[in-house]
């Protein structure tokens, strides 16, 4: 089990990273999620030994690893850009870090062969990696990274590079990979998608710190801050004002969209500043409503978003028309 301990950084003077722990089990594999900034890489290349922490430490399995180098952690890295040898084809590609550790060629043959079969590369071991497609060549970097049989893994935004369609495509066999080799994985990306596709546990980073964990869904259903339901883009955030207590226990809050009455556990009083996801779902038992005049109507796979002229849209399944005067029950929920 890897854990981080207590992680601070600092960056030209300003904070970069702070207070940062969580903990990863055996087989599971967690994503490092935030914005350009956020402090994703610097985190992995801590964890990995190219970085120093100002203060705290990693350890893995109880052990510290603060003296340890890097290539004595036995983790395996995958970056966005592949980091493959141009003049090494395949084979030598996925066998130079067996080299490295002076295996028997027997032993080398054979991890080559065991890692080029798992990434479905099996017969590409004279190519070039040169001639390789994109979602090939990384490929070959997830082969070699499995050949070291790692404690943990790391993506530093691997699929980058790649275009929508071999994206998808490679995730969806590196997350087939992840759960038969039963291997630790650390993922970062800034791309929701990813994270929410291959991820058992999300953490999402925002101004150095984890403001939010949990499982996708959680995390969906429940984004508690206004920076996660924004970054993830779950609905229209807005800031309101508690007026009272409804007898019920709810509160109503008052904002540029009308008053809605909130079901939340927050503590409360009379005149505090709230932010509001309004979410964009046609929600036929909530009390909540809004209403405005269409803008724009966009098909998007089994629905239709529509945008109103509030600047507020929501999810339909049939289009109304543009210039039409519609309202729509809304989720509403209070974040902090």
């Amino acid at each position: 089990m890897l854990e981080v301990h207590h992680i601070f950084k600092t960056y030209e003077g300003k904070p970069l990273l702070k207070d940062i722990s969580f903990k990863v089990d055996t087989g599971e594999t967690i994503c490092l999620l935030g914005a350009s900034g956020s402090g994703k890489s610097t985190l992995l290349r801590i964890i990995a030994g190219l970085e120093d922490p100002d203060s705290g430490f990693v350890s893995f399995n109880g052990i510290d690893l603060t003296s340890t180098p890097p290539h004595l952690r036995d983790f395996g890295l995958v970056f966005q850009d592949y980091a493959l040898f141009p003049h090494l084809n395949v084979r030598e590609n996925v066998a130079f870090g067996l080299k490295m550790r002076r295996l028997p060629q027997d032993e080398i043959t054979q991890r080559v062969a065991n890692s080029l079969e798992t990434v479905n590369l099996s017969g590409f071991e004279n190519r070039q990696v040169t001639d390789l497609s994109g979602g090939e060549q990384q490929r070959v970097a997830l082969a070699r990274a499995l050949a070291t049989r790692p404690r943990l893994l790391m993506f530093d935004e691997p699929l980058g590079a790649l275009d929508r369609t071999l994206r998808e495509g490679l995730l969806n066999e590196l997350r087939t990979i992840l759960h038969q080799t039963n291997i630790p994985a650390i993922y970062v990306t800034h791309d929701q998608e990813e994270a929410f596709a291959i991820a058992d546990r999300v953490l999402i980073l925002h101004d150095g710190e984890i403001i939010r964990e949990g499982t996708p869904a959680d995390v969906w259903a429940h984004p508690e801050a206004a920076f996660v339901a924004e970054f993830l883009g779950l609905g229209n955030v807005i800031e309101g004002k508690v007026i009272e207590k409804t007898t019920k226990g709810e509160w109503k809050v008052e904002s540029g969209f009308g008053v809605f009455v909130v079901h939340c556990n927050h503590k409360h009083s009379k005149g505090d500043n709230v932010h509001l996801l309004v979410r964009p779902l046609s929600a036929e038992q909530e009390p909540n409503i809004i209403w405005g005049i269409v803008t724009d109507v966009i098909f998007q796979q089994d629905r239709f978003k529509v945008t109103l002229d509030n600047g507020l849209y929501v999810y339909l399944p049939q289009a109304p028309k543009v210039e039409e005067k519609i309202e729509v029950r809304v989720k509403v929920e209070c974040l902090i």
